[in-house]
C-alpha cells in the first residue's frame, strides 16, 4: 500500500459476511485499548474486522498499537507521519475486506453498542448509508459547548441546502456505508473536510440515506478534544467547494 505502512489484506478480495471497522487513531492512547475491547464486544449481526489507522501519533499510541491490543480480526496500519482523519479514513477504507464499512472514532465519544441501529437499515436492504446523529432519538447525550452546537447546525444546515437532502448532523463521527458506495467514492481531503466531502458524493450518487439517533459522550479539550475553528472553517470552504464545483466531485 503507498498509504501507510502495515499488513492489509488485498484490495481485491472483499467479504460479504464482514463489517469492517475502520477506525482512525491520532494521540490516543488514553482511550484506544478500552476501545478496541468495546469494538469486540458490540453487538453485530456480521463478522467484525476492526482496521485501525494510526496517523503518525506521538504519543505511545503508535508503541501501544504495535506491542499490545491483540485480535486475530484486527489489522493495525501506520502513517510514518500525521496526515489527518480524512487521510486515515481512505487507507483505512483501502484496507477494508468487508461488504459494510463503518467508521468509528477512538475516543470514546461514541458506543459500539449502538452498531445495531447503524447497521439494521443496510441489512434489511433499505440504506446505502447510514449517518448516526448526536441530535436525534432519546438516548444519553453529555452537554458541552453551546458554540460548538450552533456551529455543527449552522454548517449541517448549509450542507443540506447544498445536497437537497435533510440530516440533522452532517459532522457525525458515526457513519456506515455498503461496499459499492466506498468503491464510488475517491476522496481528496486530509483532515475534517472529510465529512462534507462525503456528503456531497454520496448525494450525488443519488444513495438512500438514513440516519438514526445514538448515544453520546463528547470530551472536553481538557480531555483530549482536538478540533478547532480553523477546522470548522475548511469544512464551510469543502461544503462550498464539493457542492457548487461538479468537477470536483467524483475525482
Amino acid at each position: 500500500m503507498n498509504e501507510a505502512t502495515g499488513t492489509a489484506p488485498s484490495l481485491h478480495h472483499h467479504t460479504t459476511d464482514i463489517l469492517s471497522i475502520v477506525i482512525p487513531v491520532y494521540n490516543e492512547r488514553a482511550t484506544i485499548a478500552a476501545l478496541v475491547e468495546q469494538v469486540q464486544a458490540a453487538p453485530a449481526i456480521p463478522a467484525k474486522e476492526i482496521v485501525i489507522v494510526d496517523d503518525g501519533s506521538t504519543d505511545g499510541t503508535t508503541e501501544l498499537l504495535r506491542t499490545s491490543i491483540p485480535g486475530d480480526n484486527i489489522v493495525k496500519l501506520f502513517h510514518p507521519k500525521n496526515r489527518g482523519k480524512g487521510a486515515a479514513l481512505r487507507t483505512g477504507f483501502q484496507a477494508a475486506r468487508g461488504n459494510i464499512i463503518l467508521i468509528q472514532d477512538a475516543d470514546l465519544e461514541y458506543d459500539p453498542e449502538d452498531y445495531p441501529k447503524l447497521l439494521t437499515p443496510i441489512l434489511s436492504g433499505q440504506a446505502d448509508v447510514v449517518y448516526g446523529s448526536r441530535f436525534q432519538g432519546g438516548d444519553a447525550h453529555r452537554v458541552l459547548y453551546f458554540r460548538h452546537f450552533i456551529g455543527n447546525r449552522l454548517l449541517t444546515l448549509l450542507s443540506n441546502m447544498c445536497t437537497n437532502i435533510n440530516l440533522s448532523d452532517m459532522e457525525t463521527g458515526y457513519k456506515a456505508f455498503t461496499r459499492p458506495v466506498i468503491d464510488k467514492l475517491t476522496l481528496r481531503e486530509e483532515r475534517f473536510g472529510c465529512d462534507p466531502e462525503i456528503t456531497a458524493k454520496i448525494a450525488k450518487l443519488h444513495c438512500r440515506i438514513f440516519e438514526v439517533g445514538i448515544s453520546y459522550n463528547g470530551r472536553t479539550y481538557r480531555e483530549g478534544k482536538k478540533i478547532g475553528w480553523q477546522d470548522g472553517l475548511r469544512v464551510l470552504i469543502c461544503i462550498l467547494r464539493y457542492n457548487l464545483f461538479p468537477g470536483n466531485n467524483h475525482r
